[in-house]
């Protein structure tokens, strides 16, 4: 279009220009008359100004062709339709381009790792099938202990994943089979399992359940914002047109449970707020095969244990304690060392008595009494009973009068504790008052008929820190108990606490040979109000199960109705 105006603009020109020269030609005839040649020549001039306009008109075009910009077709040219493009406009068109070839180039290079993935895959299987044909049957070794090829692994965590109940259901014999799952939102984790702190529902407190389900969130929002291309899921834009990005406030909810042998199973709900669907990723943990870390001979012959029990008063308790301590310590173990650290002076007289009476009829003299005229406290007695120890490092097994132990149980103490290493926490089985548990019997059974696990005899104790076994040189390095302590319960806590601070490794766990015999506690009006509240919660865990106590609470109802029956029975009878 433009050529074409400046043709026309030329042309004109021209035209300007002929008729002027046309009109001094003409005057010139009518004054001088000119001859017929002289026409001829301004003919063929016109002419000849007409084909060099054309010409120039010709090269112009051809000059304007060449320097014109290259465009795809389809697009608008900016500007000439009176449109302002700035630079901005220019740098976002250019951005726009380059995000597209940097998405593209990434999903290409994407495609191409997973193809050498699989590649690699083939030809490692291929490469073991031929070692096996090469090897023969007989040739081939038990692969448990040695190491896998990487290959062989990828396959053992895939089949894990077939194994498991995760695309489909698996055969129980009944409902206790079943392996339930926990439900977790982004602040909050309900378990059937409450642990240590009881509650049904709580934030993780754990590091590991916590950075667990925060990387589990993190590989779900992964999944759905970089879907693969055989994924089952269309790509959805926003109202803008924009890709749809999933964030962790989009999280709904989750559930996820373990199969201790496969894996563990997550199950994820996303939902964007202006949506109505939902977005579902599963993901599976699969555990790998075991691996050998160390094997090595543990040497407990020669390891002695001091037994430290702080005491005041309860002289029957601590008659009883030792009786046990005969039969278990002197009889079968032969390596233990007492250390008794008594507080006042009332009962230190019959303490001494049971010791030497022990002692002079098993022929055991390993014992040490340590006799404090103060107030009792058990961190201080503890405290004392490490220090009284002078013959070099020793393990020692805090422990209280009210304890029962087996042979087995001062083993698993040595083996579990390991000076700069390793210290020892065992949970204990604390049985509840007989009174209860045996109400229906005229006199409890004896103390080693009662040492049964059910859950209506006893439960684990797994908020008591009391007993435990750990070397001297690390409760002098720990720095021992807290002298500020005093009463009952927090200083056991408290060096619980140092010990999770430090380097050392705490092996927490449910041992069957240490039970904690019922007695009836009193919780004293000097206590602190927290230690109060700590001792009467203690107490009614003590006494009875869930149903026993609860049974205790409708007494008054059940007898109404035993008393009723048994009244309808009589006149039925008599009827």
């Amino acid at each position: 279009m433009e050529i074409l105006i400046l043709f026309l603009l030329f042309y004109n020109l021209l035209q300007k220009v002929l008729t002027s020269k046309e009109l001094i030609s003409l005057g010139k005839s009518r004054l001088i008359r000119m001859p017929r040649r002289g026409l001829i020549l301004q003919t063929r001039t016109h002419w000849l100004l007409l084909g060099l306009a054309l010409l120039c008109s010709l090269i112009l075009f051809l000059y304007l062709l060449e320097c014109a910009p290259q465009t795809d077709g389809n697009a608008s040219l900016p500007g000439i339709i009176g449109e302002n493009y700035g630079k901005e406009y220019y740098q976002a068109l250019l951005q726009e381009q380059e995000e597209h070839y940097q998405t593209r180039a990434t999903s290409l290079k994407r495609q191409i790792a997973q193809l050498k993935q699989e590649l690699q895959e083939m030809s490692e299987k291929m490469r073991s099938l031929q070692e096996r044909k090469n090897v023969g049957a007989n040739g081939i070794s038990y692969q448990g202990n040695k190491e896998q090829a990487p290959s062989d692994l990828l396959e053992f965590l895939h089949s894990q994943i077939d194994k498991a109940e995760v695309s489909i259901g698996a055969k129980l014999p009944s409902e206790y089979g079943v392996i339930p799952f926990e439900s977790f939102t982004l602040m909050k984790v309900f378990q059937l399992e409450m642990g240590l702190t009881r509650h049904p529902e709580e934030k993780p407190v754990r590091k590991d359940k916590r950075d667990e389900l925060v990387e589990v969130i993190e590989a779900g929002l992964e999944v759905i914002n970089n879907p693969d291309e055989d994924d089952e899921q269309e790509d959805e834009d926003g109202p803008l047109g924009e890709k749809l990005i999933f964030n962790e406030n989009d999280f709904i909810e989750g559930y996820y449970r373990t199969e201790k042998d496969k894996g563990t199973q997550y199950e994820l709900f996303f939902k964007k707020a202006d949506l109505m669907e939902y977005r579902h990723v599963t993901l599976f943990r699969p555990f790998g095969p075991l691996m050998k870390v160390k094997s090595e001979m543990i040497d407990i012959t020669r390891s002695v244990i001091n037994i430290i029990v702080p005491l005041a008063g309860r002289t029957e308790a601590f008659a009883q304690f030792m009786q046990n301590f005969r039969d278990v310590c002197i009889h079968q173990d032969k390596r233990i060392h007492l250390t008794v650290v008594y507080f006042g002076k009332e009962g230190l007289s019959k303490v001494k008595s049971i010791l030497e009476s022990v002692a002079s009829e098993s022929n055991f003299h390993n014992y040490t009494l340590v006799s404090l005229n103060e107030e009792f406290n058990r961190g201080r007695g503890l405290n004392v009973g490490a220090r009284a120890w002078d013959k070099g490092e020793v393990l020692m097994f805090f422990c209280d009068v009210d304890i029962y132990f087996s042979a087995e149980f001062l083993n698993s103490c040595r083996l579990n504790a390991e000076p700069g290493k390793k210290v020892f926490y065992p949970v204990v089985f604390s049985l509840y008052n007989p009174a209860i548990v045996y109400a229906n019997l005229d006199v409890p059974p004896p103390v080693e008929q009662q040492l049964v696990h059910k859950k209506d005899s006893g439960f684990w104790r797994d908020f008591g820190f009391g007993m435990t076994c750990q070397y001297q040189s690390d409760f002098l390095t720990i720095g021992g108990f807290d002298m500020e302590v005093k009463g009952w319960g927090g200083e056991d806590v408290h060096l619980y606490r140092k010990y999770l601070h430090s380097d050392l490794i705490v092996i927490r766990t449910p041992v069957p040979g240490l039970f904690h015999l019922w007695h009836e506690k009193r919780c004293a009006d000097e206590l602190t109000p927290e230690q109060y509240r700590m001792c009467i919660q203690s107490k009614a865990m003590n006494e009875a199960s869930h149903s026993h106590l609860g049974m205790l609470v409708f007494r008054e109802e059940i007898e109404t109705h035993l008393h009723k029956q048994a009244y309808r029975t009589n006149s039925e009878a008599v009827g």
